[in-house]
């Protein structure tokens, strides 16, 4: 539970300090230094057992800038996803040569409405529950990261469901005893951003939200509700000549070998919806997740990043750290002892909103030479499409089909992309589609289901 309170007399000591228009080039707007602004804090600190992360979010008043047509709006500010301590009693210390915890904390611009004289709190919760799934994951975000919240950002009945994160205009990256610390301002967005690359969308989230990406929940529409046909035929554009930069999503997804039955209980080849998951080798998790993290972050390399052969000790607990760095992080077992299995018959699975992806997944990436992973968030089920141009795969043309344990990677031929969109076009569509849809390619041993989040909410239903 948080509450409200101002900052004078507060116990923690901030490494950085409050945001200052000074420092963004070009700005002449005003963000005053409020010595005390308003703070919502965590009463029970997470370090004592309590269950929001950041120690507190500053809220801070900033007058905008006439001169870049930037409105007054309040200015949110997190602390706690990077050392404020320095202690170990949060984040491991790394020294001032490292990121400082995480290596970033979250901003968010809110719209100040006329009379407004306090600043709204749900961009606060929202904050805390970005931040929960940082330390429970233990994935940092990047710029450029598109979040679904499933659910109007505010609570209200807006259709604004969606996020997108980016460098803060005004707040440079920092240096402090403690390592460094760069600042990801939250911004309102919509589900097609997921889809096309960086600065394209960008560009047409500044259009509704000005220079700065101030949200305003009052509007009530995304970009795309207010001009639909026109903000989609750009990201169609888009698509079609940059392709996507999004290589990877956490996904509802399973996969079933249809080939001949496992001979035995530990080459079991079905990856099934109310079995019980094994778990995908250290090196498998480190590329896949390598795979993601470079995605977010904008990387079109046409490979699949290596697979570390370090060891690891089993006496180190595995840090945060080594678990988004596949340098760092390695297999107990070597690479080359990890059998790859070639399938000669798979049936994919994807709820509905993972399925509408699948179109961007081919056309975005595999006819731009790319690769695109689905993680399950359910447990350890990895599918990867692999077009032919993608080095580091070991799915081939020979055998497009193939598996490391519940990783399973498909390779598409380009002819056969093609031949894929046209059957698919149906979930490019904005509309909810009746599930669940079954596409079947018999010729390529190839089967794809969309099903209700019910089937994998509820697997032994």
């Amino acid at each position: 539970m948080d509450e409200v309170r101002p900052c004078s007399g507060a116990q923690v000591v901030p490494m950085f300090s409050p945001p200052d228009c000074r420092r963004s080039t070009g700005s002449v707007g005003g963000l005053p230094r409020q010595a005390n602004p308003l703070q919502v804090t965590a009463i029970v600190k997470y370090w004592l057992g309590g269950p929001d992360p950041l120690d507190y979010i500053s809220m801070y008043r900033n007058m905008g800038c006439a001169a870049q047509e930037v409105q007054e709006h309040w200015h949110y500010v997190s602390f706690g996803l990077s050392d404020l301590y320095g202690d170990n009693r949060v984040h491991e210390v790394t020294g001032a040569d490292g990121p400082s915890g995480f290596g970033f904390e979250l901003t968010f611009r809110l719209k100040r409405e006329v009379g407004e004289t306090a600043p709204p709190t749900w961009p606060a919760e929202l904050m805390q529950g970005l931040a929960r799934y940082v330390f429970q994951s233990e994935n940092t975000f990047c710029s450029g990261d598109h979040v679904s919240w499933h659910s109007p950002l505010d609570n209200s009945e807006s259709r604004i469901q969606h996020m997108l994160l980016t460098e803060d205009p005004q707040m440079q990256p920092v240096h402090t005893p403690f390592g460094s610390v760069s600042f990801l301002q939250v911004s309102e967005s919509c589900r097609q951003a997921q889809q096309w690359n960086g600065q394209g969308i960008l560009e047409l989230m500044r259009e509704a939200g000005g220079p700065w990406l101030i949200t305003d929940m009052r509007r009530g529409e995304t970009i795309f509700d207010i001009d639909p046909h026109l903000q989609q035929e750009a990201v169609d554009r888009g698509i079609e000549t940059e392709g996507s930069n999004l290589s990877g999503v956490s996904a509802k997804c399973v996969w079933d070998d249809l080939s001949c039955p496992p001979e035995d209980e530990e080459d079991s080849r079905s990856i099934c919806i109310g079995s019980q998951p094994r778990r995908l080798s250290n090196k498998d998790t480190e590329q896949i997740r390598e795979t993601l993290r470079k995605g977010l972050e904008f990387n079109s390399k046409t490979a699949l990043p290596p697979i570390s052969s370090q060891k690891q000790s089993h006496e180190r607990p595995q840090s945060r750290k080594d678990s988004l760095e596949s340098e760092s992080s390695s297999a107990i077992v070597p690479h080359e002892l990890v059998r790859t299995r070639q399938l000669e018959s798979v049936h994919l699975k994807f709820n509905q909103e993972s399925g509408t992806l699948l179109p961007l997944c081919l056309r975005g990436r595999l006819l731009h030479g790319r690769h695109f992973t689905y993680k399950s968030i359910n447990g350890d089920t990895a599918i990867t499409f692999v077009s032919t141009g993608v080095e580091g795969a070991f799915a081939t043309e020979e055998h497009p089909y193939a598996a490391h344990g519940p990783w399973l990677q498909i390779l598409l031929t380009e002819e056969f992309v093609e031949q894929m969109l046209g059957d698919l076009q149906e979930l490019n569509t904005r509309e909810e589609t009746k599930l669940p849809k079954e596409y079947s390619w018999p010729e390529k041993k190839l089967k794809i289901s969309v099903l209700p989040d019910s089937v994998f909410d509820n697997p032994l239903q």
